[in-house]
């Protein structure tokens, strides 16, 4: 007589023992942390391009306000040269020269206009710049704060693992939450 001895596979006698008792809590641990990785990275990578998209609205309003620094210079100059041309009309006696400063002077002021009108649009475009900078950086704070509390929550699983204590993995589920409340609203503002 034969005897049959089956030997279940180490498989089979962990997916028993998941029925049984429900999915280990190492595993549990290690999948909420994986998918709290990926969430980091996420946010990390969201951060990061808030930051470069302040900077770049940033760099583009100092370099609109020195253009419209420029232009003020440059109206400054036209203004010097329009005060010297009169003060050669007053101080010549020719006509034609008179005539001829007097026309300098008109120039230069008509030049100045359109001078005073440029670095007025720069300095718009430097202040547009600098709110659309603004606005690009308002989330990343709320960014910053939900990757802090997603490390927490990655830290908790961490020691619950270790531990084996089940209210720590209650604190990183908790920290969790928040982490990805934050992020929520990190652009709903």
């Amino acid at each position: 007589m034969e005897n049959e001895y089956e030997v279940p596979a180490h498989h089979e006698r962990q997916l028993e023992q998941q029925a049984e008792h429900g999915i280990p809590l190492s595993q549990q641990i290690a999948i909420f942390t994986a998918v709290l990785a990926t969430m980091g990275a996420i946010v990390s990578y969201l951060g990061g391009h808030t930051q470069n998209e302040a900077l770049y609205y940033k760099n583009e309003a100092v370099l609109k306000r020195a253009e419209a620094s420029d232009q003020w210079a440059f109206y400054q100059a036209k203004a010097i040269k329009q005060q010297l041309a009169d003060s050669a009309a007053e101080a010549s006696s020719d006509p034609a020269c008179i005539s001829r400063h007097h026309d300098e002077a008109a120039r230069y002021a008509s030049e100045r206009d359109a001078i005073r009108l440029r670095a007025g649009e720069l300095e718009a475009e430097s202040a547009r710049a600098n709110a659309h900078a603004e606005h690009a950086l308002h989330p990343h704070e709320r960014l910053a704060l939900a990757m802090t509390l997603i490390q927490i929550a990655i830290s908790a699983a961490s020691i619950t693992a270790l531990t084996r204590k089940r209210w720590l993995f209650g604190l990183a589920a908790l920290a969790a939450t928040a982490g990805v409340a934050l992020w929520a609203a990190a652009f709903a503002i």
